[in-house]
């Protein structure tokens, strides 16, 4: 019933253009446990009104099916500024379907009214059971976002009752659901019926004010942060972001940072970057520099466009900038956090119950911390599904889990968000750079200690792109299948392998039994090689671009200073695995 990709469909029927129905109607997007995430447009195969409107019947079919008590305890629905005008698509359109069709089954929906950061959505399952008058916890979450995907893009983020995303088996669960309610309800088109409703709610105000009372638990300098003299510059990259990091800094007594005026109102072209990713570097931080060096700021944050995610740059005492990476910074506020931790926790025994965690392919700098101070470290497959259900466990059992992150510049800095927050991660890293200026140290220099003190760890990941499912596919078979039916390779080039995890098969040559401890999954590819001179690298797919991507790292034990050395002999890894494992020529990535 939507004009705008009723009228796309009619046009191609009347071309009889085939090829393009075919992409539209060929296969129906598929739900998995990062929800959905495809091309706002017309057909199954896309966001769309009626994609919504079935996926939200299906995942509520399933709620009702896996909580009695639905009718009395609801679910929230964040999103973000995400719209396409050539097919009608928003995520404040999805988000009103999604709920219409909750509150058309007798469901109270907690609609935000206006765009949010996702960690809203993950922070209000903790809010809402002490500040809500009826004391009742939320079954499940919803955000409408794409996060950092390129401007057509939409999705759609499923959230459990414990505040973290869905793993398996719940998202085959939903997705059988959805198959089997994909003729719209009676009222499911018309999103009107919800204004006045009296199970429409809206959490914004009450969630905006206690997440960021919630965050000033991780504000531990606030004298220094009034004094400080250090500038920041922030951007949204034409996301949600400017208002919630203006605000956080003012909760932590810091003056707000700079905003970089063309990108700070969210604007669903993003028409200053070519990708609104700040993973991507210098690219989408060029009118940041260029504020930063009118400004005389020092240190540069950057959210992406749902402000889930931060990079920082800092300027060098060469003039140039230096953008970390995902790495770099989770190693910072890994020490930061603990740093901030052990000196307000003079009892030796508490230590016994901290936790930190990292995804696999993360670098393994936390647990080189652990082990020295005596804390706990895990890690967990990609992704903070997995970190947020397990960070929830441990609390569950009492422990506390002060810090997760991964790679992919994502940080849980604050216990009361289960999943990324690069709003409070932000305002973390202008305190721990206030702090460390008073001791004449840059983020840098700061950064040069840890590794120091705790051994140098090298990474460097990168991508290929590959839009055929086939040849990914033969990839990874022949990685399976090196030297020989069920052979791994020996070595990569001059690197010999000393060891193997498949996490889409389950084996793990290091285990007695050679079975993976981590949970496996035959629907993605992972491959874990361990090489004989301490280096490690990682090829896996993406589930939510079609990318393969690789993580690499070398780990020198405390005192091995040769930075220089070890770069090299990473380098010339990650070459040897390019060359001999991807094959780019011969397969045309």
């Amino acid at each position: 019933q939507n004009p705008k990709t009723s009228a796309i469909v009619k046009q191609l029927l009347a071309e009889e253009n085939a090829a393009e129905l075919q992409k539209y109607f060929g296969s129906r997007m598929e739900f998995g446990t990062a929800g959905l995430r495809a091309a706002m447009g017309a057909g199954i195969s896309h966001m769309n009104d009626l994609t919504i409107i079935q996926t939200t019947q299906g995942f509520c079919r399933y709620l009702e099916k896996n909580f009695s008590d639905l009718k009395k305890r609801g679910v929230v629905i964040g999103f973000d500024a995400r719209a396409h005008l050539s097919s009608g698509g928003s995520s404040k359109r999805f988000a009103r379907l999604a709920a219409n069709t909750f509150i058309s089954q007798g469901v109270p929906v907690y609609l935000f009214s206006d765009i949010t950061p996702t960690p809203f959505v993950a922070n209000h399952f903790l809010l809402l059971q002490p500040y809500t008058v009826t004391h009742l916890k939320l079954c499940a979450g919803i955000m409408v976002t794409a996060s950092h995907n390129p401007k057509q893009d939409n999705g759609y983020k499923v959230y459990w009752e414990n505040g973290a995303q869905i793993i398996s088996p719940h998202d085959k669960g939903i997705a059988q659901a959805i198959e089997e309610n994909q003729e719209p309800w009676p009222q499911a088109w018309n999103d009107k019926l919800i204004d006045g409703s009296p199970l429409l709610h809206d959490p914004y105000a009450t969630v905006n004010k206690e997440y960021f009372k919630d965050i000033q638990k991780q504000c531990f300098h606030r004298n220094i942060n009034k004094a400080t003299n250090l500038k920041f510059v922030h951007t949204s990259v034409h996301g949600v972001g400017h208002k919630f990091v203006q605000l956080a800094f003012k909760a932590f007594d810091l003056s707000p940072p700079f905003a970089v005026p063309e990108q700070k109102d969210p604007d669903p072209e993003f028409p200053t970057v070519k990708y609104p990713n700040p993973e991507e570097g210098k690219g989408v931080l060029t009118l940041s520099f260029a504020l930063a060096e009118k400004d005389g700021a020092k240190i540069i944050l950057a959210n992406d466009p749902d402000a889930d995610r931060l990079a920082v740059a800092e300027k060098q005492e060469s003039g140039e900038w230096k953008v970390f990476s995902g790495n770099e910074l989770g190693a910072l506020l890994g020490w930061w956090i603990f740093t901030c931790w052990k000196n307000h926790n003079r009892d030796n025994c508490a230590i016994k119950d901290v936790y930190m965690l990292s995804s696999t392919v993360s670098s393994k700098i936390l647990r080189a911390i652990a082990l020295k101070e005596g804390f706990h470290f895990e890690e967990t497959l990609t992704g903070f599904k997995w970190m947020g259900n397990r960070a929830k466990q441990l609390m569950d059992q009492g422990k506390a889990v002060l810090f997760a992150f991964e790679e992919a510049i994502g940080y849980m800095c604050c216990p009361a968000v289960l999943d990324k927050d690069g709003v409070s991660a932000a305002v973390i890293t202008a305190e721990m750079a206030s702090f460390l200026a008073t001791r004449n140290l840059t983020l840098s220099q700061q950064l040069k200690a840890v590794y120091d003190e705790y051994g140098f760890h090298i990474t460097k990941a990168s991508y290929f792109i590959c839009h055929d499912p086939k040849v990914i596919q033969q990839l990874f078979d022949n990685l399976r299948n090196f030297d020989g039916k069920n052979t791994y390779p020996k070595s990569c080039g001059r690197f010999k392998v000393s060891g193997i995890r498949d996490l889409t098969t389950g084996y793990d040559s290091s285990q007695p039994d050679q079975k993976a401890i981590l949970p496996t999954s035959k629907s993605s590819q992972m491959i874990t090689f361990t090489f004989a001179n301490g280096g490690v690298a990682t090829m896996r797919t993406s589930g939510t671009e079609p990318k393969i991507k690789y993580y690499s790292e070398l780990c020198a034990p405390p005192g091995n200073s040769d930075v220089e050395q070890l770069k090299k002999e990473l380098d010339e890894l990650v070459n040897a695995l390019e060359k001999h494992f991807f094959q780019p020529d011969k397969n045309n990535l």
